[in-house]
């Protein structure tokens, strides 16, 4: 298994051949909060195209919309709390079936109502993302989120991207401010 650092990229298909079904696995925990909320995390995906925009509606892939329409990107269900070790949602791609005009998924968490909770990345820790061989099991790659995001509501966790016709792993660790609006609109999209 190998562990990233932010900004790393790493191969995923050329250095596994055969690799079609993968499993990513996200997680967290909250360090600090006791403000009578609920602290619900969601992994979010957006399927973007060569322009870096989204597909299309379908391309955005989260608890309302657990699927793309080609069946391709699957979200397992919503996990309320992160309670627990292991992952806390995770999304399978089946990368041989990911459309064409898919150059890229953006794999992203966000805090569900963030701001009306006023809760944000600062009161969670053990954040990470990691990629499992769906055949086998076998963990691939694990991406720790260590740094402190002390303001932001979210994070664009990762990408897996085509590169060559080979797929990869990009450790972004970017986070961001505004909720799933402001997300879904920097690919292009109205969450409305």
């Amino acid at each position: 298994m190998i562990s990233l650092s932010k900004g790393q990229k790493i191969d995923l298909t050329k250095t596994n051949p055969g690799l079609t079904r993968i499993m990513v696995g996200l997680g967290w925990d909250l360090n600090k909060y006791d403000g009578g909320n609920e602290f619900d995390l969601d992994a979010v995906a957006f399927l973007v195209n060569k322009d870096g925009k989204a597909t299309g509606d379908g391309a955005f892939i989260f608890y309302n919309n657990k699927q793309d329409p080609s069946g391709s990107i699957v979200l397992s269900g919503d996990n309320r709390t992160g309670e627990g070790a292991g992952d806390d949602e995770t999304i399978k791609i089946n990368l041989a079936g990911v459309p064409a005009d898919v150059e890229k998924i953006a794999i992203c968490i966000n805090i569900h109502e963030a701001d009306t909770r006023n809760q944000n990345f600062g009161q969670v820790a053990n954040s990470f993302v990691r990629v499992v061989n769906d055949d086998n099991g076998e963990e691939l790659l694990r991406y720790d989120l260590s740094e402190d995001y002390s303001i932001e509501t979210g994070l664009v966790a990762a990408e897996i991207y085509r590169h060559n016709g080979e797929w990869k792993f990009s450790a972004v660790g970017s986070g961001f401010q505004g909720g799933l609006g402001a997300l879904a609109a920097s690919y292009g999209l109205s969450a409305g």
